[in-house]
């Protein structure tokens, strides 16, 4: 196979994992929305398993192009983009997957800034809560040690 089609694999493969991480951050925002504790760890350990994935393409990416793609214009360690590479071959395919890429990135950018925000107000709604129920239990010690929240008459 040819360096530049091995590039494109690589690329193709970063695309359908990006493709993955849009989903699971939309199915994070559902589970955020519905306070589905158990359904966000699971979506963390498939975030972090698409992650490593990416993290690996991005190596042999890296490696793949300074082994077959730099020094030819700017000199060696010369970094070479896909935009740069997708001109000096004339690929309109190699064009198109990054066009694929730089919209997906920008989805996975916008889809965690709402799901920031969406953390960010249910942590703040929790410790208000707490300071509410704080405020009804008087103090700590009138608290059973078993963790239960109980009412007094007064």
């Amino acid at each position: 196979m040819k360096p530049l089609d091995d590039l494109k694999n690589i690329l193709l493969e970063q695309e359908k994992c990006c493709k993955e991480l849009v989903c699971l951050l939309q199915e994070e925002r559902t589970r955020l929305v519905d306070f589905d504790v158990a359904g966000m760890e699971e979506i963390s350990k498939g975030k972090d398993t698409l992650l490593l994935r990416l993290r690996l393409l991005e190596e042999e990416r890296i490696r793949l192009t300074a082994a077959h793609f730099t020094g030819k214009e700017g000199g060696p360690g010369g970094e070479i983009t896909l935009r740069s590479l997708a001109e000096r071959t004339g690929d309109t395919e190699l064009a198109g997957i990054r066009l694929k890429l730089v919209s997906l990135v920008q989805s996975i950018d916008d889809l965690n800034g709402f799901n920031r925000h969406l953390i960010d107000r249910s942590l703040w709604n929790v410790r208000v809560a707490s300071g509410f129920f704080r405020s009804l239990g008087g103090s700590r010690s009138a608290l059973p040690g078993s963790g239960s929240l109980v009412s007094r008459e007064t």
